[in-house]
């Protein structure tokens, strides 16, 4: 399967929000990425349930929303309702993940889970194969424009063995530090979805960064 490029919103243009999205809905784009913070289990705020609606009435594309807060089950519905595809969550703030990937996949949404950067992937050993994605934090959660944190590419290698292991279909997924640069060695590495944020958003032009990255060109 081809890699898919999942631009992440949180580096959009807040006051052109709109736009932003029209452009990704036109590009070689596959998914629209959206961080949810809390302020609680990282120090940032940003989109909640009404942004999402209203982000969803115009986008053209799946949203797959990453949940960077606390208590994730307990708006998981909330999140369907808002227009969530995937759903992603934290492996630390669920005390009990395979009944929360379970009410992620009863209500309609692809199940993810999140990995962070001091977490060996081998915590994954016993939920892979009943995970649709695995996001690996390549920088610290909780702001955008973070450097490639490097060691991820071991992370990568050891994530993708396990999931052959225990003959998993999730995806590989990646955030944090990606751009034109590293993508083409994540992607032999194993990734199978680019999450991208400034690299695209910050760029002159961030459609053609979108192709660039889709088609692993330098």
């Amino acid at each position: 399967m081809p890699h898919l490029i999942a631009p992440s919103l949180l580096s959009a243009n807040f006051l052109n929000l709109a736009s932003d999205i029209e452009m990704v809905n036109n590009s070689f784009a596959d998914w629209f990425h959206v961080d949810v913070m809390d302020g609680h289990f990282v120090p940032n705020i940003s989109f909640g349930f009404s942004i999402i609606s209203q982000i969803k009435s115009i986008a053209r594309k799946p949203l797959d929303v990453h949940l960077m807060i606390a208590n994730p089950d307990n708006y998981v519905d909330a999140f369907k309702k808002a227009g969530a595809d995937n759903l992603t969550v934290h492996y630390e703030t669920c005390t009990h993940l395979h009944r929360t990937v379970q009410s992620i996949k009863e209500a309609g949404m692809k199940a993810g889970v999140v990995i962070n950067p001091h977490n060996p992937v081998e915590l994954l050993t016993d939920i892979v194969a009943d995970v649709d994605l695995v996001l690996i934090m390549s920088v610290n959660p909780g702001f955008g424009g973070q450097k490639f944190i490097q060691s991820s590419l071991n992370r990568i290698s050891r994530l993708k063995d396990l999931l052959i292991q225990k003959n998993s279909k999730a995806l590989i997924e990646i955030d944090g530090g990606v751009d034109t640069t590293n993508a083409k060695t994540l992607v032999e590495a194993g990734v199978d979805v680019l999450v991208a944020g400034s690299a695209v958003f910050g760029a002159q032009n961030p459609t053609a960064t979108i192709r660039k990255l889709k088609e692993l060109s330098n």
